[in-house]
């Protein structure tokens, strides 16, 4: 048998045969969320507590130590330095709202957690790591809808206009960063297919499968209606299958592989063709078109001398390799001769908000290195590429 019931704009409960969940829909900067939490656990006594985190969020809640946990070099060895900017940015996102209501983002997260163990009550974690959701975020993406989608972050990050208090008040009800990526996936439905519905089913199930007869579930507001429905629908989901990191696009493989093919065996047949003068001609332009516009990124990034150098020879030669790209090599050689210090891995969410910072602080400095000598790369590799193709011709 089947109940539901809606106590007020935040708790929902629903009963399914002899199990009550009490599901309360958060906004995450919002102290009235964070009273609710508190109110509702604390009468309920449930039997279990489920909140919206996994273990790397909660952790980063509970020990105040989110950032400065992260090994920049590991990251970079791992390629997830993509995830890593999309992390930054959504977190900046977020605390710039939560300044303006005067709420750390997560706090009610981390109160239904405290509260419940001050009660005695198991906690259990319902949420998807962030590093894989990310990942498939990131993965499920083309080249073009992951440009859109920084586009979007940064232009929102830099958006100076006050808040009105309607605006304010609203704020406080909603959980605004759901609503802030259900906006983006109009535009790009995989981000919310990834970000918000594949969520909303795992939290359901792993509500579903929390030790009980009462469990109270505190999750943003945005993911309720999706959570409600799997319940009642009685969807089954299959975490592994959601857990999973989806492969490159073989497309973009061959792709990837088809470029050094191409260079090379035109650099050979010119060889044959004209002479070893000019396939040598043709590798050295390869050469400078890759260096000179990578170094001159990690110029502008303000990269150290190394990696400038570094860089230059690296990028003609990454550029016909798929396996990594001038972006990683110099983003790992400036974390290794400029290491960033534990107080910039403190302010980088707020250093993140101010575009000068991003030279001052180390971190954000490795990430504008690989970013800037990415594209310098990607910018050397199709110019060399036309002007070798062309001279066949």
């Amino acid at each position: 048998m089947e109940e539901s019931t809606k106590t007020n704009s935040d708790i929902h409960r629903i009963t399914i045969k002899d199990k009550e969940y009490v599901i309360i829909g958060t906004a995450h900067i919002s102290k009235s969320s964070v009273d609710t939490v508190i109110e509702t656990i604390t009468n309920e006594k449930p039997d279990a507590v489920c909140v919206e985190l996994d273990e790397q969020r909660y952790k980063a809640l509970k020990e105040q130590k989110k950032w400065e946990n992260l090994d920049i070099k590991q990251i970079i060895k791992n390629k997830q330095l993509p995830t890593l900017i999309i992390n930054i940015l959504l977190a900046s996102y977020q605390k710039k709202l939560g300044e303006q209501v005067g709420v750390k983002p997560g706090t009610e997260l981390l109160e239904a957690a405290l509260t419940a163990e001050k009660e005695g009550i198991p906690v259990s974690l319902g949420d998807r790591d962030v590093r894989i959701t990310l990942k498939r975020a990131w993965n499920s993406m083309g080249f073009w809808q992951k440009m859109k989608f920084l586009t979007f972050g940064l232009a929102g990050l830099f958006e100076k206009e006050e808040v009105s208090e309607e605006k304010l008040k609203e704020l406080r009800e909603q959980d605004v960063l759901t609503e802030m990526l259900k906006e983006m996936g109009k535009a790009m439905p995989v981000l919310k297919q990834v970000l918000i519905d594949e969520r909303d089913r795992y939290l359901a199930e792993k509500i579903r499968n929390t030790n009980g007869r009462k469990i109270v579930a505190v999750v943003g507001a945005g993911h309720v209606g999706g959570i409600l429905e799997t319940l009642k629908e009685n969807i089954k989901v299959n975490l592994e299958e959601i857990e999973v990191i989806p492969p490159a696009s073989p497309v973009m493989k061959i792709v990837g592989w088809a470029l050094p093919v191409i260079i090379i065996g035109s650099i050979f047949y010119i060889g044959f063709d004209k002479g070893l003068a000019s396939a040598g001609d043709n590798a050295l332009f390869w050469v400078l078109a890759n260096g000179i516009p990578s170094s001159i990124g990690a110029i502008i990034a303000g990269a150290h001398i190394v990696t400038i150098i570094s860089v230059f020879f690296a990028a003609p030669v990454t550029s016909l390799s798929p396996a990594i790209g001038a972006g990683y090599v110099a983003a790992f050689i400036q974390a290794y001769f400029k290491p960033p210090q534990v107080k910039e891995f403190q302010t980088v969410v707020d250093d993140f908000n101010q575009a000068s910072k991003w030279w001052k602080n180390k971190l954000l400095k490795v990430l504008l290195v690989f970013f800037l000598t990415s594209l310098g790369s990607a910018i050397g590799s199709y110019v060399g590429a036309y002007e070798i193709i062309k001279n066949i011709f």
